[in-house]
C-alpha cells in the first residue's frame, strides 16, 4: 500500500457515490474561493470519472511518466477542477490541498485550464475546445505504432478522453473522429459529457446533431448510458475495452449535478455557485464537511487506487528488464536521435556544396529527409493529402494503415488541423519525432494546434511548402503573404525559410535538435541555386542570420533576404557593384528567432551600420525591426495573382533591378 494511503485511517466502507461527491465538493469550493472557474462539468462528470479511475485506469502518481500508463485527456479543459480534484485525491505529490485553494492564482499549479508541464500527470494542454480529443487521437496512434515495434508486452495501454458538447461542435473534432475511425484506434475511449447545455443555454439553440450517429458513421463503437448510473458506466467501459474500434460512450449527465437550484442550468457552467447554493448542495448530497475537507476514509479509498497502478508498473518494469527490446525501447521513449543522423546531414551538405545542386527547397527537404530517415527510424512522417507536393515520404517508408501500424508514414487526409493536433499527441506520447506537410497557406487551418505545439514545448516539425507567389498559377488563394508574419509572432516557434539545399539541411538539423520547440520549414516550389561558396562543418543557420556575401570595400548598403529571395539579393548586389560601384553585403536570414537569440555584438556584425533593404516575397510586417526607420522593403503589399512565377516576380517588382534601385535611392 502506498505511504499516503497507509497514513490515513479508514473507518467504514466508502461508496463510489461518496468518492464522486468528494470531487463535487472540491470543485465547487475551489471555484468559489477563486471567484472564477467552471464547476458544472466537474460536478456533472464526477460519477463517470470516479468509475473510470476507481475500477479501470492504470496510472501511478508516484511515477507519473511511466511509459505504459494509460493516458487521460480532459478535452473539456474548462472543467479543470475535475482533474485537479482527482490528482489531490489520488495523491500526486505536487497537488496538496493548498494547490486547490490557490486555483487560478498566479504561480499555482492549478491553472484555469490544464497545462502540460505545469503539474504532474497532465498529458496535454487543453482548453481550446476540440484540441484534447484531437491530440488524444495522436496519442492512441502512437500507442499502436509503438506496440507494433516493441510488442504488446511493453506497450498496451488505453487513452481515455472526457469531451463536452463544445469539443464535438468544433470542426477539428470531425477531422479527428474520422481519422481515428479509419485507422481503427481501438485503445481510444471517449466519454461524451452529454449534458445538453452550452454557455448560451441549451445546445438546441445551435445544434441538432445526432452525435452517436456521427461517430458510428466514422467507424466508431458507440454506447449511450446514464452518466450517473455507476454500474452502467462501468459496464460500458468494459465493453469498450473489448472493441476492435475506437469507442464513444455518450454519458447523459446533469451539469452541476447535486446543486438543487442551479443544477441542469447554464448558470453552473462558468461561474461560482455562490455561498447559498453551495450550502444547499452540501445538504442535498449529504456532504457535511467543511470546505476543502475530505474525510480520511474517502481519501484512503481514493489513494488505494494508486496501488493498482503501482503494481501494474512494477510488473511492466520486470517485463522491460527481461525484454531484448529494452535498449531500443528506452532510447525511443527518450527521443534520443543517434549521432548517425547528424553525421549523415554533414556528409549531405558537403556533397551538395561540391555538386552546387540546384533544386527547390521542398526537393532539398526530401533529399535531406532521405538521409535522416535512413539513419533513424524514430522519425514519423506524413502529409495532409499533399505527399507528392510536400515531398515528405522517402524510400523505404511503409504506410500506416488500419490494423497495420508497423510503418512510419501517415496519410492524414485533407485534415491540416487534425494532422497538427495528432502530431502533438504523437510527440507527447513519446517514442517518435513527428513531421507533417501541407502548403504554407494552410497554416491558417492548422494554427490552433500549432500554437499548442509551441505552448507545450513539443518537438513537432511542420513542413510547409509552396511558400510564396513563387508557386505560380494556383493564384492568391494558395499564395501565402501574411503567414510568415503570423508564424514569426508565435512565441517559442522556430520559423525556417532556407535559401538553398545547404540551408535546408541545416534547418532540418536544427529542427531535430530542438527538443523543446516546434519548427516550421518554409520551402519553395521553384528551383533555387546553391549559394554557399564552400563547405563548412559549422551550421551557419544556427545563428539565424549570417553574411553570405561581404564586399571587399566598406559596405554602402546591406541587403537582407530569406528563402527564394536570397538569390535575388545576390544578383542585386552584383548589379550594384558592377554597374554602379556600390559595395553591397548580402545577409541570409533563414530564422529570425535564432538571430534574436544571438548576442548584440554578433547581430551588429551581421547587420552592419549601412542602410538596409529587406527582400521577401511576403508582407512587410516585422521587417522594420531589422531594417530600421531608414530602411527599405522589397516584397508584397497585397495578395498575389495567378500567373507563372517569373511573371509574378516581375509584376510585383521583386527583382534584382528593383532591389538595386531601392538601394541607390537610399544611399544617393
Amino acid at each position: 500500500m502506498n505511504s499516503q494511503a497507509a497514513a490515513l485511517k479508514p473507518v467504514a466502507a466508502v461508496s463510489e457515490r461518496d468518492m464522486a461527491n468528494a470531487i463535487r465538493a472540491l470543485a465547487m469550493d475551489s471555484v468559489q474561493k477563486a471567484n472564477s472557474g467552471h464547476p458544472g462539468m466537474p460536478m456533472g462528470m464526477a460519477d463517470v470519472a470516479t468509475v473510470l479511475f476507481s475500477r479501470f485506469i492504470n496510472i501511478d502518481p508516484s511515477a507519473p511518466n511511466w511509459p505504459d500508463r494509460d493516458r487521460f485527456v480532459l478535452s473539456a479543459g474548462h472543467g479543470s477542477m475535475l482533474q485537479y480534484a482527482l490528482h489531490y485525491l489520488l495523491g500526486f505529490e505536487d497537488m496538496p490541498i493548498e494547490e486547490l485553494q490557490r486555483f487560478r492564482q498566479l504561480g499555482s499549479r492549478t491553472a484555469g485550464h490544464p497545462e502540460y508541464g505545469h503539474a504532474l500527470g497532465i498529458e496535454t494542454t487543453t482548453g481550446p475546445l476540440g484540441q484534447g480529443i484531437s491530440t488524444a487521437v495522436g496519442m492512441a496512434l502512437a500507442e499502436r505504432m509503438l506496440a507494433a515495434r516493441h510488442s504488446a508486452d511493453l506497450v498496451d495501454h488505453f487513452t481515455y478522453v472526457i469531451a463536452g458538447d463544445g469539443c464535438l461542435q468544433e470542426g477539428i473534432s470531425h477531422e479527428a473522429i474520422d481519422l481515428a475511425g479509419h485507422l481503427k484506434l481501438s485503445r481510444l475511449i471517449v466519454f461524451w459529457d452529454d449534458n445538453a447545455i452550452s454557455i448560451d443555454g441549451p445546445t438546441s439553440l445551435s445544434t441538432s446533431m445526432d452525435q452517436p450517429a456521427r461517430f458510428k458513421a466514422a467507424g466508431w463503437h458507440v454506447q449511450s448510458v446514464d452518466g450517473h448510473d455507476i454500474e452502467a458506466v462501468a459496464a460500458a467501459i468494459e465493453t469498450a475495452q473489448q472493441s476492435d474500434r475506437p469507442s464513444l460512450i455518450a454519458c447523459r449527465t446533469v451539469i452541476g449535478k447535486g446543486a438543487p437550484n442551479l443544477g441542469g442550468s447554464e448558470k453552473t457552467h462558468g461561474a461560482p455557485l455562490g455561498d447559498a447554493e453551495i450550502a444547499a448542495t452540501r445538504e442535498n448530497i449529504g456532504w457535511t464537511h467543511a470546505p476543502f475537507e475530505v474525510p480520511d476514509d474517502i481519501l484512503f479509498t481514493w489513494r488505494e487506487i494508486a496501488d493498482r497502478g503501482q503494481a501494474a508498473r512494477h510488473a511492466w518494469e520486470q517485463r522491460l528488464a527481461a525484454s531484448p527490446r529494452r535498449q531500443a525501447f528506452e532510447s525511443a521513449v527518450a527521443g534520443n536521435l543517434p549521432d548517425a543522423v547528424f553525421e549523415a546531414l554533414g556528409a549531405f551538405r558537403k556533397e551538395h556544396v561540391e555538386k552546387a545542386t540546384k533544386v527547390a527547397t521542398r526537393k532539398a527537404s526530401e533529399m535531406a529527409l532521405g538521409a535522416i530517415n535512413a539513419a533513424t527510424d524514430l522519425t514519423v512522417g506524413g502529409s495532409a493529402d499533399l505527399t507528392h507536393s510536400n515531398l515528405t515520404i522517402t524510400k523505404g517508408m511503409d504506410r500506416i494503415a488500419p490494423d497495420d501500424y508497423a510503418g512510419r508514414y501517415i496519410h492524414y487526409g485533407i485534415r491540416e488541423h487534425g494532422m497538427a493536433a495528432a502530431m502533438n499527441g504523437i510527440a507527447l506520447h513519446g517514442g517518435f519525432v513527428p513531421y507533417g506537410g501541407t502548403f504554407l497557406c494552410f497554416a491558417d487551418y492548422a494554427r490552433g494546434a500549432m500554437r499548442l505545439s509551441a505552448l507545450m514545448d513539443q518537438r513537432v516539425i511542420y513542413v510547409m511548402t509552396h511558400d510564396s507567389i513563387g508557386l505560380g498559377e494556383d493564384g492568391p488563394t494558395h499564395q501565402p503573404v501574411e503567414h510568415l508574419a503570423m508564424l514569426r509572432a508565435t512565441p517559442n516557434l522556430n520559423v525556417f525559410r532556407p535559401a538553398d539545399i545547404i540551408e535546408t539541411a541545416e534547418c532540418w538539423e536544427l529542427a531535430l535538435k530542438s527538443e523543446n520547440r516546434p519548427s516550421v520549414l518554409v520551402l519553395s516550389r521553384q528551383n533555387l541555386p546553391m549559394l554557399r561558396q564552400a563547405h563548412s562543418d559549422e551550421n551557419r543557420t544556427s545563428q539565424g542570420a549570417y553574411v553570405l556575401r561581404e564586399p571587399a570595400e566598406h559596405r554602402a548598403v546591406t541587403l537582407i533576404a530569406t528563402g527564394s529571395e536570397v538569390e535575388i539579393a545576390v544578383a542585386a548586389a552584383e548589379r550594384l557593384e558592377t554597374e554602379h560601384g556600390v559595395a553591397a553585403a548580402v545577409v541570409s536570414m533563414p530564422c529570425w528567432e535564432l538571430f534574436e537569440e544571438q548576442d548584440a555584438d554578433y547581430r551588429k556584425s551581421v547587420l552592419g551600420s549601412a542602410p538596409r533593404i529587406a527582400v521577401e516575397a511576403a508582407a512587410r510586417l516585422g521587417w522594420d525591426r531589422w531594417i530600421g526607420d531608414t530602411g527599405a522593403f522589397v516584397g508584397m503589399a497585397g495578395f498575389g495573382a495567378s500567373a507563372p512565377a517569373p511573371d509574378l516576380y516581375r509584376h510585383f517588382d521583386i527583382t534584382p533591378e528593383a532591389v538595386a534601385a531601392a538601394a541607390l535611392k537610399l544611399i544617393i
